[in-house]
């Protein structure tokens, strides 16, 4: 019986110590053991990253209150599906934003823009309601839109219109501040804020973009010449001056502070000697015209070859229009080819144009 007992306990010995070298080799982690496992691992992570909620884009809920360039509190009830824009800067931006096939009526001249023929041609055959000079009341509401977008110079139609229930924004995009605040204006009233946000993103980006790169850069001063005269300029409180400082170059004319454009003489032109100068997009005259001029012979940016004109292909980059950046981002080109190459620009400006009007404007 001793024997017996005595098996037992040595039989159960060997089996626990069979047990706890069998456990050991469980345990051990190899680096072919962690290779093995890494990629139910990976797998993983896609299916935890499908689960997360995603992110909703900005709604207008209406009815929504939108305050004017006027001061005006306008009450929008409903999302507005038939529009008339009576200014070319809202209606540029309103293709940006999408809502071109919602225009009922725009303004005169249509087909001298040539922002509409590359992007949205069908508006060149729609009504127009005329200018801020010679607007067309009773035309533009005879169309029945539901909001009407207008220069602040036609603020006398405002009554008319509202009388007729139909909702009207006055609009002065006359610097860089008033055009951001129009394009949110017109984005909560027309429940595009999402599409607002990338127009607005894609500006902030290139204008950090400009001060990154121009800083400790040289300053070259830069006179810039107005549509209808070589001596017409803009000074320092004008739209123009803050994209020749966004570019990177010092505004010969910022002693002015008139915030219109201002006639000088060829004596003050020679005394500010700029080392550039840069026609407007429309001027009625030429590089070759300026190049030519026997008054300006002794002018530093003459001497040397530095007279251009903006680029007015698509739009005037020179006036406060959703892709005023991009006239900064051709003159930082002209001053400092250096910091911003010429691929670069074309880069960004196509980039532009493709995004937010369907066209690509190096191949237009």
């Amino acid at each position: 019986m001793k024997k017996l007992i005595s098996l037992l306990l040595v039989l159960t010995m060997l089996l626990t110590l069979a047990a706890c070298g069998q456990t050991g080799k469980n345990e051990e982690v190899t680096p072919a053991a962690t290779e093995a496992a890494a990629p139910e691992t990976e797998a993983a992570v896609p299916e935890t990253e499908a689960a997360l909620p995603e992110t909703e884009a900005p709604v207008t809920h209406y009815p929504v209150t939108v305050t004017d360039h006027a001061g005006r509190e306008v009450v929008i009830e409903e999302e507005p599906q038939k529009l008339v824009s009576g200014y070319y800067i809202s209606t540029s931006l309103l293709i940006a934003l999408d809502l071109d096939e919602k225009l009922v009526g725009i303004e005169a001249k249509a087909n001298k823009r040539a922002i509409y023929a590359l992007a949205a041609p069908e508006l060149i055959d729609l009504p127009n309601v005329g200018t801020a000079k010679e607007f067309d009341l009773e035309g533009c509401a005879a169309l029945e839109p539901d909001l009407v977008i207008l220069p602040i110079k036609l603020k006398g139609a405002v009554e008319t219109l509202e009388g007729l229930g139909i909702d009207v924004l006055l609009v002065n995009p006359e610097n860089q501040e008033l055009l951001t605040g129009m394009i949110h204006m017109i984005a909560a009233a027309t429940n595009t804020e999402e599409k607002a946000a990338a127009l607005l993103g894609f500006t902030m980006e290139q204008e950090t973009m400009l001060r990154a790169a121009m800083s400790g850069a040289e300053t070259p001063s830069v006179y810039l010449a107005g549509n209808s005269s070589l001596l017409s300029t803009a000074g320092n409180a004008m739209y123009q001056s803050d994209m020749i400082r966004l570019a990177g170059g010092a505004n010969v004319a910022a002693e002015i502070e008139d915030t219109y454009w201002v006639e000088i003489d060829y004596e003050q032109l020679l005394t500010w000697n700029p080392d550039y100068i840069i026609l407007a997009s429309d001027a009625t005259y030429t590089v070759e015209d300026v190049l030519a001029d026997p008054n300006l012979a002794d002018c530093a940016a003459v001497v040397n070859g530095n007279v251009y004109q903006l680029p007015n292909k698509a739009e005037a980059w020179d006036s406060p229009v959703p892709s005023g950046i991009l006239g900064a981002l051709w003159l930082a080109n002209v001053l400092h080819g250096d910091l911003l190459t010429d691929a670069d620009c074309a880069d960004r400006i196509d980039e532009y144009y493709e995004t937010f009007y369907d066209f690509t404007y190096s191949e237009s």
